[in-house]
């Protein structure tokens, strides 16, 4: 007897070979990335909290806070974002600071 491989009926099925269980994928939530304003002796005060208050969406409480943790530590976290917002965040506020002539500076690293 010769087998059509075009045949299904020829080949013999056994339900307790074929895993029919599907496997959902294992997602995993993107890295974070913390955006970090670093102190300098130049920018002012008033602006480095608007830059807070439109950059990273803080109030006026928080974002005063901010900088002064930024001002007496030398630097603080203005937001935890995937690493894409990150690096935009980071950029915009540098390139902003730049445009108004401050030498503020960003920078991102991954958060624990």
């Amino acid at each position: 007897m010769t087998v059509n491989p075009l045949n299904p009926e020829h080949f013999e099925q056994y339900d307790d070979d074929v895993a029919t269980a599907s496997v959902k994928p294992e997602l995993q939530p993107p890295p974070m990335y913390r955006v970090i304003m670093l102190n300098d002796d130049y920018t002012p005060m008033d602006f480095v909290v608007e830059v807070l208050e439109t950059f990273f969406a803080m109030n006026r409480e928080q974002s005063t806070q901010t900088m002064l943790a930024v001002h007496h530590q030398g630097q603080a976290v203005c937001g935890i974002y995937t690493r894409d917002i990150a690096e935009t965040k980071a950029h915009q506020v540098i390139q902003y600071a730049r445009d108004c002539n401050h030498p503020l500076l960003c920078e991102i690293e991954k958060d624990a």
